[in-house]
């Protein structure tokens, strides 16, 4: 998508905003899914704009109400762009790596609606904090 004008910037701004999901007093919904899509220059330039757009387009075709798409800065696998990271209530976070938009159904079907991980995809991350 080309920005031509400072219209164009602020619609863009608006789309963004109304997808993301700000918790209130830090607490998540129950249930509440969470795709985190990076959106550092290294994501952009590798693609994940057209993946957060997919991503936006599958949940709201399919009627998932419980999951919200959050454009994030560098997740920091740049080499692995576009970065995809689902977080689920009670659950470790799994970050995908390489997610085209040709890629997205597939982890909608496994992961968001049926509850396993897409190992094919997934990327060996600690989370666990020292």
């Amino acid at each position: 998508m080309k920005v031509g004008s400072l219209e164009d910037l602020k619609r863009i701004k608006e789309e963004y905003q109304k997808n993301i999901n700000i918790e209130q007093g830090g607490q998540k919904p129950e249930g509440q899914i969470k795709i985190l899509v990076g959106m550092g220059t290294c994501g952009i330039s590798s693609g994940s704009r057209e993946t957060y757009n997919t991503f936006l387009d599958e949940i709201t075709a399919q009627n998932i109400t419980n999951a919200k798409v959050v454009p994030v800065g560098c997740i920091g696998c740049c080499h692995s762009e576009p970065t995809v990271q689902i977080n689920k209530s009670d659950e470790q976070p799994v970050l995908y790596g390489n997610v085209t938009k040709d890629k997205v159904r597939e982890i909608i079907e496994q992961h968001i609606k049926n509850g396993k991980a897409v190992e094919s995809l997934s990327l060996e991350i600690n989370f666990d904090r020292v």
